[in-house]
């Protein structure tokens, strides 16, 4: 479509009235046309399918707007757009949240990506699913902008111009309804994992995007999955905006340091899984970040997959108050994993206070052949504790390849705490050992508190890593002590560290 007339706005409501309503399953589904656009959606029943047409054209851009959008009870919402469409852009105007649930499922044609905008909040039930060609967002922002040429508004219900041809360059939040959620609870079947595992949750093709935006994003249990590809969460809690990046069928987000951000959860055994053949990154951008009760980011190579020369992507978490990883199995992980070829991608956190207890762990890791990652930690405050299943909370690094080595461990930050078993660990077998890097301007180990770099049981000729600790306080003590006030001496941290030098093929020191 190479043009649209919008001069004769008299005739709008003649074309609202002629939209076509048809009788809708409402067990099966609540998808309702608002008439706001020049060439109006047009949903048709087929059975338990909801075929979704029309729409207004401009460019390679598809755009389409609904009073009501919810599917559950074997619903199919089907967007039977041409070919050529780039991204279906799909606002959600009236006061309801679009519940997609009870095996309902968000089909598209061809590669477009898909955008899905409800203010109001969208919730993904157990059951829920896609069926996508490229990348798809779920957002309660109000609209999307694109560059200087408009928006396109789902509290304005603006009509899209014509102009609109160019991929959309920002998710607007003008008006927070600090009520709607974006959750992903869904663990439906969602097929096999490029390295043949049974996959569950939503997906995107391997390679493509999935970013939820809020408001606040929680996952119970549920997961996501975007093989090779990138999963983004985030939200503002003020107006504001995020920028979007848009790369042919692939999309992420930037967002700015100085607005207030919403927090993001991950409970009961929910997970974001990225591992492919190469690529793969997981971003979250929040106020605070849980990952609680077994919850899981995993990032890096499948089994089996990759080559010399494959990299896996990054795990990135930006919390501007905190970040708790907490439970036997809460990890954040990036792996290559048995059998397979390449690099292991990186950890990089960067948040107000981070606390690791009973059990979690933060890991990058080499089975196969390769270099594992680096885990990079810079927080306000760090405290690594206790452990579960004689799994010690910390941060580790482990080399199991006869030809790669061990990442780094740096951490900086003004106060650390290890205390009942928390660990700092850069284990390797046949490679080289990584080096773990402490800056902290106090660091206060307790009760069987480790940092170490040791040898795996199959270890045969490589080296362990050097241990740097730099800092102007310093304590260790078997029994809680009051909080200290003066720094510790100089002298005791150069003794401390000189003891640690003394070993090359493995360093460990316990407290």
């Amino acid at each position: 479509m190479s043009g649209l007339d919008f001069t004769h706005w008299g005739a709008l409501a003649a074309i609202a009235v002629g939209v076509s309503f048809c009788t809708i399953d409402y067990a099966n589904a609540q998808i309702t046309p608002d008439g706001t656009l020049p060439n109006n959606s047009s949903v048709i029943k087929e059975g338990n399918t909801f075929n979704i047409t029309g729409g207004t054209q401009a460019g390679s851009n598809l755009f389409h707007s609904f009073g009501e959008f919810s599917v559950n009870t074997g619903g199919t919402a089907s967007f039977n757009n041409a070919l050529d469409i780039q991204n279906i852009i799909t606002r959600v105007t009236g006061g309801s949240v679009s519940n997609i649930d009870i095996d309902g499922l968000i089909r598209t044609l061809g590669t477009a990506n898909l955008f899905l905008i409800n203010p109001n909040g969208i919730v993904f039930g157990e059951n829920a699913s896609l069926n996508v060609g490229g990348s798809f967002a779920a957002t309660t922002a109000n609209a999307l902008q694109f560059g200087n040429r408009g928006f396109f508004s789902a509290t304005e219900q603006n009509i899209p111009s014509p102009l609109l041809t160019i991929n959309p360059s920002a998710l607007l939040f003008n008006q927070i309804n600090q009520n709607a959620p974006i959750q992903n609870n869904s663990v439906a079947p969602a097929g096999t994992d490029p390295a043949g595992f049974n996959a569950f949750g939503l997906r995107v093709p391997d390679g493509k995007s999935l970013l939820l935006v809020g408001g606040n994003v929680s996952m119970n249990g549920g997961r996501l999955n975007a093989f090779g590809g990138r999963v983004e969460l985030g939200g503002l809690a003020e107006s504001g905006s995020v920028a979007l990046g848009v790369d042919g069928d692939n999309l992420s987000l930037k967002f700015l340091d100085n607005v207030a951000r919403t927090s993001v959860s991950l409970t009961n055994q929910a997970g974001i899984y990225v591992e492919g053949a190469g690529g793969g990154n997981i971003a979250v951008n929040a106020r605070n970040l849980e990952i609680l009760g077994g919850s899981l980011l995993s990032a890096g190579i499948g089994q089996g997959l990759g080559t010399p020369e494959t990299v896996a992507g990054d795990i990135t978490l930006n919390a501007t108050e905190s970040i708790k990883v907490a439970g036997t199995g809460s990890n954040v992980r990036n792996l290559v994993r048995l059998g397979s070829l390449g690099n292991g991608g990186n950890i990089t956190i960067d948040s107000g206070d981070l606390s690791l207890q009973d059990g979690a762990l933060l890991t990058a890791e080499t089975l196969g052949q390769g270099n594992a990652g680096t885990i990079k930690v810079n927080a306000a405050q760090i405290n690594i504790s206790g452990k579960s299943s004689n799994i010690n909370s910390g941060l580790f690094l482990n080399s199991q390849s006869t030809t790669g080595t061990a990442g780094d461990i740096i951490v900086t930050s003004p106060r650390v705490t290890l205390d009942n078993s928390g660990t700092l660990n850069a284990q390797f077998s046949s490679g080289n050992g990584g080096n773990i890097s402490l800056q902290t301007d106090l660091l206060l180990l307790r009760r069987g508190a480790q940092i170490s770099t040791t040898a795996g049981t199959a270890q045969v000729g490589g080296d362990g890593g050097n241990i740097s600790i730099n800092t102007s306080g310093f304590l260790i003590a078997v029994k809680p002590v009051p909080e200290p006030t003066l720094p510790f001496s100089v002298f005791a941290i150069a003794a401390f560290h000189a003891a640690w030098m003394l070993r090359r093929k493995q360093k460990q020191t316990t407290f």
